[in-house]
């Protein structure tokens, strides 16, 4: 018995131990990695006991994500008008009538 030891496991340890050390990385890694694509495809978590485990909703969470979504909403109208105007202003500022009414303006020399 002594001779097995000493023959077959002391001379293998560092792989028995590196064996067991890749096995636990490994499953970490597979947990981090499930966890990682339950919360990617909208899945709940589970705690220790299996249940799953949903975000807390009470009446001041859901009255903030309320209001949030309703100054989100007006912000992008917002912009939206925003972005309808400098258009315009674009427009108006590239509009080649403009540069030849001051080109015209710039020939009849200066005004007295």
């Amino acid at each position: 018995m002594h001779d097995l030891g000493a023959q077959t496991i002391i001379p293998n340890l560092p792989w028995i131990i590196g064996g067991g050390m890749l096995l636990g990385f490994m499953g970490i890694a597979g947990w981090i990695f499930t966890t990682w694509l339950r919360v990617r495809n909208g899945y709940p978590l589970e705690n220790s006991w299996g249940k799953p485990v949903y975000p807390q909703k009470n009446e001041e969470m859901v009255e903030r994500v309320r209001l949030l979504s309703q100054e989100n909403a007006q912000l992008r109208a917002e912009l939206g008008s925003v972005k309808d105007r400098l258009g315009n202003v674009e427009r108006i500022v590239t509009d080649r009538s403009l540069s030849l009414t001051h080109e015209i303006e710039s020939l009849r020399g200066p005004s007295n």
